[in-house]
């Protein structure tokens, strides 16, 4: 598992970016965690640095927009989805369990809830 942040600096409606064998984005969504690859799929752009409306996030180059729970776009431009990761959260510490293929996508990710 990849080390996030201690959930207290994860504030709601805020990103955060780690490293696993690509960069991940972990959202705080109203004290749920979600986390998907940081990378559009559009073109190389940080989906950390986007938008954040519910659970979606919106890509700061061409507006293309991903659901933080399925990692799919919501439509053009971007036409692949993301991979989803679950986040666990141990004593107040958020963790990401890097998924091995985009296949996590077709599954709703597993959120962790902020306690």
């Amino acid at each position: 598992m990849i080390y996030v942040a201690e959930l207290a600096d994860i504030p709601e409606g805020e990103s955060v970016r780690v490293q696993g064998s690509v960069a991940i984005a972990v959202f705080n969504v109203d004290g749920d965690l979600y986390a998907i690859d940081d990378t559009c799929t559009h073109q190389d752009a940080s989906l950390s640095d986007g938008w954040l409306e519910g659970c979606a996030v919106e890509c700061p180059l061409h507006a293309a927009c991903f659901d933080l729970r399925t990692g799919r776009p919501s439509g053009p431009p971007a036409k692949k989805p993301v991979r989803t990761h679950p986040v666990h959260v141990v004593e107040g510490v958020a963790y990401v369990e890097e998924a091995v293929t985009v296949e996590a996508a077709a599954e709703p990710a597993q959120q962790a809830t902020a306690a």
